[in-house]
């Protein structure tokens, strides 16, 4: 018996779920939608009927927004400040726009990509009923 026949098996693996919960879809499935209205994330998924009640994402979907967003968006703003001699409403306008746009498309998918890491790490009561049991 070798070692890798030691290892215990991954049954949720990592990297599809956080692809689907960037999708913002059920991690188990893949099928079902995560999130109903904008942020709010259901109570179990409707295909497959995964419990997803255990999420706890709290301020770290906002936090990786913001990071995100203002590491893409001040260089941008920055260069164009250089580059271009815009009034400064106008870049305002440019660049505030943007960071809007960019933050109300992030926000849900990191919310996603988030609860999908718990589900797959069983994390805040993901672990299955056996674990849960002992």
């Amino acid at each position: 018996m070798s070692l890798i026949d030691t290892l215990p098996v991954d049954d949720r693996p990592l990297a599809p779920a956080v692809l689907r919960g960037l999708r913002c879809k059920c991690p188990a499935c893949g099928k079902g939608p995560m999130l109903q209205d904008y942020l709010k994330v259901r109570d179990a998924c409707p295909s497959c009927g995964e419990d997803l009640s255990h999420q706890r994402a709290d301020d770290g979907p906002a936090y990786l927004t913001m990071l995100i967003t203002l590491k893409v968006v001040t260089p941008l703003m920055v260069v164009s400040m250089f580059m271009w001699d815009l009034h400064p409403a106008v870049l305002f306008a440019i660049f505030a726009t943007l960071l809007i746009a960019l933050s109300l498309f992030l926000l849900p998918r990191f919310k996603g990509m988030i609860v999908a890491i718990q589900w797959s790490r069983r994390m805040n009561g993901f672990e299955n009923e056996d674990a849960r049991q002992r």
